[in-house]
């Protein structure tokens, strides 16, 4: 789940919002005003809901930092899994369950070990949206940080999956959006990242692969829609797994900048 931002602007996982400014203020370098701004957005405010077995029984995204804070934790991460994919989630299943149907959580980096899933609703229309979201926070198992790419990994993966992405889609010929498309898809390769996306001392690399993964699964999820010009069963399977693979190198590339920018923020 994400935010919903204005056409031009890219969308920035609530988790991975949470990890980066959450380790900021854990390490006394944002506001707790501009924490709950930052990650809330437009929704109404975050709420928590701990397992019963947990001695602090936080409220909202305040109460929670604070009892991260005095509980030893230095700094959180975000982990972005989906099914077959499932990088990072520590167990135990059911906690790995909620983060796998949402598709992100947080996790304490150091101290307890304690994970958080965003559980988003929507309310409204189409025309004025509306969300609330409630984070899971549950006891995970102790395990080693796994190691992930650096910057330049995650910047050269993005290249070499563009490349390889955009060859097959043409050699498919699949890669036809419809007529109006077109306008979306210039937005989404223009689009930048919201105004206070990652915390003030952000390293600049890390902002620059979160942009451009950004961009890149914006246009995903308008290729995704349908089958473009696929004719047959197979060609449409071969499209929809460029896609996929595409959308995880995307995936690894947003951990790996969000997660060096957590770790830079000391």
């Amino acid at each position: 789940m994400v935010h919903t931002y204005p056409a031009g602007v890219l969308d920035i996982p609530r988790s991975a919002r949470l990890a980066a400014w959450g380790s900021a203020w854990l390490r006394g370098r944002a506001s707790t005003a501009g924490v709950l701004r930052a990650v809330s957005g437009d929704d109404e405010p975050h709420t928590v809901s701990p397992d019963a077995a947990l001695d602090a029984q936080p409220a909202d995204l305040e109460a929670l930092l604070t009892a991260l804070r005095e509980a030893g934790v230095p700094g959180l991460r975000v982990v972005l899994p989906v099914p077959g994919d499932p990088v990072g989630l520590p167990g135990p299943p059911g906690f790995n369950a909620l983060a796998l149907e949402a598709g992100e959580c947080v996790l304490t980096a150091g101290g307890p070990a304690l994970g958080a899933v965003p559980e988003v609703v929507d309310f409204g229309s189409d025309w004025e949206p509306g969300h609330t979201v409630t984070w899971q926070l549950r006891q995970v198992r102790e395990q080693a940080v796994p190691p992930s790419a650096s910057l330049g990994e995650a910047e050269r993966a993005l290249r070499e999956g563009l490349l390889a992405a955009t060859a097959a889609l043409d050699r498919l010929d699949v890669a036809a959006l419809p007529p109006d498309a077109a306008e979306q898809l210039r937005r989404m390769r223009q689009a930048e990242l919201p105004t206070g996306a990652l915390p003030a001392g952000t390293p600049p690399r890390s902002l620059q692969v979160l942009a451009t993964a950004g961009r890149l699964r914006a246009v995903l999820s308008l290729a995704a829609r349908d089958d473009g010009a696929a004719v047959n069963a197979y060609e449409a399977g071969e499209r929809a797994r460029t896609i996929r693979e595409l959308d995880a190198v995307c995936r690894h590339a947003v951990v790996a900048a969000v997660n060096t920018a957590c770790a830079h923020l000391t």
